[in-house]
């Protein structure tokens, strides 16, 4: 099992707000997460998973971030972007 961190875009048809965003980050934080899209037509979230692979680590993200954005109350926007990095993948400067 590898740590992966996925980030996830939603876009919709509205400017998102800087509460919203915060409200986003609030429930990303127990996922080891952070939020952004204030002043877009967009929210995203990073978060950390435990997975096998890069395709079950979207299949656990994908759920985690619908509920944050549930918790966060944003509109449930489709999602438009989901990219995967491995821990391997990191370059920590070594």
């Amino acid at each position: 099992m590898s740590k992966w961190s996925v980030s996830i875009r939603a876009e919709g048809d509205r400017v998102v707000e800087l509460q919203e965003v915060v409200a986003l980050a609030d429930a990303v934080a127990k996922l080891g997460g952070i939020a952004s899209g204030v002043g877009a037509m967009a929210y995203g979230a990073q978060i950390v998973v435990d997975a096998e692979n890069a395709d079950e680590a979207v299949e656990q993200a994908v759920p985690a971030f619908e509920a944050a954005v549930a918790e966060a109350e944003l509109p449930a926007w489709p999602i438009t972007h989901a990219e995967v990095v491995g821990e391997d993948e990191y370059d920590f400067g070594e």
